[in-house]
């Protein structure tokens, strides 16, 4: 997963909410509390799952496991 495309399927208020947070690369969003993700502003349900999802795939390329969406 490129850098910033995690961001590419979430909606406007939350790429905002995310980029207001100082939250613009993976390494950013692996760094941040899922709750405090959850408390943002612009950051709701369907989001906040993708962002889950990104973290997730990020944490199973790093250790070596396949990823979900490529089997």
């Amino acid at each position: 997963m490129a850098d910033t495309e995690f961001t590419d399927h979430i909606g406007a208020p939350a790429r905002r909410a995310l980029s207001g947070a100082g939250i613009h690369t993976l390494d950013d969003l692996r760094a941040t509390d899922l709750d405090a993700l959850a408390r943002l502003h612009g950051i709701g349900p369907k989001a906040l799952r993708i962002l889950t999802e990104a973290r997730r795939s990020m944490t199973e390329e790093e250790d070596g496991a396949p990823n979900r969406s490529t089997g």
